[in-house]
């Protein structure tokens, strides 16, 4: 039986064939040597898979189409490291930040989240109806949990498999970020924010629902606390 990797990178991802490949190639450059990167293709109507697997990826292929949260929980589930690290498959997020997050992990921190609003947001990156929801949302966040957090949306994120249990998670879109944030928070365990960069997307179109969306992560981070 091979040695489990020191890394497991997760990428979720759907229709991304244009940028999964580089992100993959970068995620496994910025790891320490051995790490893995599991790509779970949800669903996705392009070459999405063969590039990942291309690029030397580990694939899931799932579906049909359910949202990043499923994806991200078989993700989770089938990854073999004792750290995991989540990142958009879209090519806004950095790989070669990785180490930025790896590095809160080793200063103690259980899960350490790449935020945007402390480092930079390239210019397009973010709409002005996203920015003001992301706000609302993380204000909603810290007054529910007592936290500090200043991004609670970001999908960039490092956290040690013990501080997680995905029988738990149950987000299927895009609340999975507060979800994973509000498990690990309710168990009392220590998190970390390091600045990072968000780019524009080069290619492909968000599928983020800002309305409905929005009503959905705000009833999970509720749902959570009073449970």
């Amino acid at each position: 039986m091979s040695e489990a990797p020191a890394v497991s990178v997760v990428l979720a991802a759907y229709d991304e064939a244009a940028t999964v490949g580089e992100v993959v190639r970068g995620a496994l450059a910025a790891c320490p040597a051995g790490s893995e990167v599991v790509v779970a293709d949800d669903g996705s109507r392009d070459d999405t898979a063969a590039v990942s697997e291309a690029a030397g990826a580990r694939v899931l292929r799932l579906s049909p189409n359910r949202g990043k949260g499923h994806a991200l929980r078989q993700g989770i589930t089938a990854a073999r490291g004792d750290v995991l690290v989540f990142l958009d498959a879209d090519g806004q997020d950095d790989p070669a930040e990785i180490p930025k997050l790896l590095g809160a992990l080793e200063g103690g921190a259980d899960l350490v989240v790449g935020s945007r609003f402390l480092g930079r947001f390239g210019r397009g990156a973010i709409t002005p109806l996203n920015r003001a929801g992301n706000r609302f949302l993380t204000l909603a966040f810290n007054a529910l949990y007592g936290t500090a957090f200043t991004d609670t949306q970001a999908g960039f994120k490092a956290l040690r498999r013990s501080a997680i249990d995905v029988d738990v998670l149950c987000a299927e879109r895009f609340d999975i970020e507060v979800e994973v944030l509000a498990r690990v928070v309710r168990r009392g365990l220590r998190y970390a924010e390091v600045p990072v960069s968000r780019e524009a997307r080069a290619h492909g179109e968000s599928r983020l629902d800002s309305f409905r969306d929005g009503a959905r992560i705000l009833l999970r981070m509720a749902r959570v606390r009073l449970t």
